[in-house]
């Protein structure tokens, strides 16, 4: 389905492999009829196996060559025709029913597209996306590891990550000089005690100085205020999400962060 030439300006590689389309769209967990919402369709390959399983499907697509194709190859399906960290979910979501979104996501674009989903993961019961394999790797890594990061605790945090399988760089035309992979986010955890902002803040300042121990990765954000002894003499990584949690709520209690 090959029907543009891919722009390197938005990090288009099209995933090819018909077997390994069908598996992604087969890994949401979705029923038939709850609603679904795809990121980045380019010219439908995922979407021809998303329309077979869902029946309510809108797809988000910046590139206006891909969109005309898939008015063309799917006349009924709802497109928006937009950058999708311009997209406002509440011009998306009619009802409080939670979606579910997929997408094979442009490697650039990684990072800032899984914070805008997380950033409103109330709209959502599960998020499946293909991405650069070592951002998998750090999304499920551990407390203690190299890889071990702010993607790591946020999205650990807010939901049950996992990674699901790996994707061949021949999978795809043109082929990505990177590995990728397929990863799943179920938000079944319970809300944050703290605001998400504050979370945000607290996991964001640590790990930008991460080989420092958090009473000094801190004091951009703390000043000279003591930090409780569970987590003064130690760094970033060895925290786990709900000590980050711990330590937000802790602040706004004793009136360092406000909400």
């Amino acid at each position: 389905m090959l029907r543009i030439k891919p722009k390197k300006s938005l990090g288009q590689h099209f995933l090819i492999d018909h077997n390994i389309l069908d598996k992604i769209a087969r890994s949401l967990e979705a029923g038939p009829d709850s609603p679904v919402i795809e990121i980045g369709p380019g010219t439908g390959a995922l979407t021809q196996y998303l329309i077979r399983h869902y029946q309510d499907l809108t797809v988000v697509e910046v590139d206006q060559r891909a969109v005309e194709v898939l008015h063309d190859l799917f006349p009924d399906l709802r497109i928006i025709s937009k950058d999708i960290l311009e997209v406002e979910w509440t011009d998306i979501i009619i009802n409080d029913t939670p979606r579910s979104v997929i997408g094979n996501l442009p490697y650039y674009l990684t990072s800032p597209i899984l914070f805008k989903v997380l950033d409103n993961s109330l709209f959502f019961r599960e998020a499946v996306f293909l991405i650069q394999k070592e951002v998998g790797e750090r999304i499920v890594a551990r407390q203690g590891t190299k890889d071990y990061g702010i993607l790591s605790v946020q999205l650990q945090r807010l939901a049950t990550v996992k990674l699901l399988f790996n994707v061949s760089r021949h999978a795809f035309r043109p082929k990505p000089d990177v590995k990728s992979c397929v990863i799943r986010l179920q938000f079944d955890k319970p809300a944050l005690s703290c605001s998400l902002k504050n979370f945000k803040s607290v996991v964001r300042t640590a790990f930008n100085q991460r080989r420092k121990k958090m009473s000094n990765s801190l004091k951009p954000l703390t000043g000279d205020h003591q930090l409780p002894e569970s987590v003064i003499n130690r760094r970033a990584e060895e925290l786990t999400p709900l000590e980050f949690e711990d330590l937000a709520l802790l602040l706004e209690k004793q009136g360092v962060l406000t909400h």
